[in-house]
């Protein structure tokens, strides 16, 4: 294996010159820079991250701490996350927190182990306050879909509560007036969020507000068959439902379909992210879209900025989008 001496021979230069090359400084000699390049490049040279990160501070890798694994939707944010940060030459490092407050620590903790410059997080349990501090005191931080004060542009969200305005108008424009809902987790303030335009959206309509026609559900595709079968179980009937996730939209559509209901003549159903299986049910799926893989490359991007230097413009607001598929169709008495 190639050592900086064998590079600094080849190329013709001093320890120092490979050593600043190595280390991204601007003030080397443009063909002194090319000489230690086409050098490392012949001798298959490797630079020893320990050593670079000793001499720079920086370990060039940082972190991301997403809920779950087994979901698209974080995938698509991950993938994200790792092409913008790849691109930039930087590493990521991946653990999940699995919404409990003590797992999603003891992973920052495990994070800030592995030296990393900056986390990058899909996380509900730490408290604001914890996050803050975090931020302030230990390592950069940038949250998705979470707003935090005092994390300021390191928070990118999604305007959760227009998307599931237009969910519910949408059923109302074709004629729905008793509209059931399966909403998120209450603790969770997207799910809240998307609650809250839903309710805007019937009181605009001058429709009241149904409490017996909401189910609180976990984002899951079994609360979305729970959901449904325990709606349809009560004494308020309903023509359309919205699903505060595609996934919980996927089990109660699975579930209708079991009980011998023609979609959408039955039930007009809208769900919420786009994910990628929302054009593969049957029907296709109308949804509201979450632009999860934009939110998340812009939060890399925050991320170079804060810690290496960049200059990109950052994007801490994104707005949802109706996306409109065979799964509801126009009130029919």
């Amino acid at each position: 294996m190639a050592t900086i001496y064998e590079v600094a021979d080849k190329a013709g230069v001093s320890l120092s010159t490979v050593s600043r090359v190595l280390n991204g400084k601007t003030t080397v000699n443009p063909a002194l820079k090319a000489k230690v390049e086409e050098a490392m490049l012949a001798l298959n040279y490797r630079p020893n991250s320990i050593a670079r990160s000793l001499a720079t501070s920086r370990s060039d890798s940082v972190g991301i701490l997403v809920s779950e694994l087994n979901s698209p939707f974080f995938g698509d944010l991950m993938q994200a996350v790792e092409l913008t940060l790849r691109a930039a030459d930087k590493h990521v490092i991946i653990t999940v927190g699995h919404n409990n407050l003590e797992t999603e620590q003891d992973a920052v903790e495990f994070l800030i182990g592995r030296n990393c410059d900056a986390i990058i997080m899909h996380a509900e349990a730490m408290s604001d306050e914890y996050l803050k501090t975090l931020n302030s005191s230990r390592l950069p931080i940038s949250l998705v879909n979470r707003q935090v004060d005092g994390v300021g542009e390191g928070c990118i969200v999604l305007d959760n509560e227009k998307g599931g305005y237009l969910a519910t108008q949408h059923l109302i424009s074709l004629g729905h007036k008793n509209i059931a809902y399966i909403s998120g987790p209450s603790d969770k303030c997207d799910a809240n969020q998307r609650l809250a335009g839903h309710k805007r959206a019937l009181k605009e309509a001058g429709i009241a507000f149904t409490p017996n026609l909401v189910f609180e559900g976990s984002y899951t595709e079994e609360d979305g068959k729970a959901g449904l079968l325990e709606l349809l179980s009560g004494d308020s009937p309903f023509s359309a439902l919205v699903c505060a996730n595609d996934w919980m939209a996927s089990g109660a559509m699975s579930c209708a379909r079991d009980l011998g209901m023609n979609l959408p003549q039955d039930l007009s159903i809208v769900g919420f992210d786009d994910a990628v299986f929302a054009h593969h049910v049957f029907p296709r799926l109308t949804t509201v879209s979450n632009p999860i893989s934009d939110m998340a490359a812009m939060s890399a991007r925050h991320i170079l900025n804060v810690v290496y230097g960049y200059k990109d413009e950052v994007q801490t607001l994104f707005q949802p989008s109706l996306i409109i598929r065979e799964s509801t169709m126009a009130y029919e008495a």
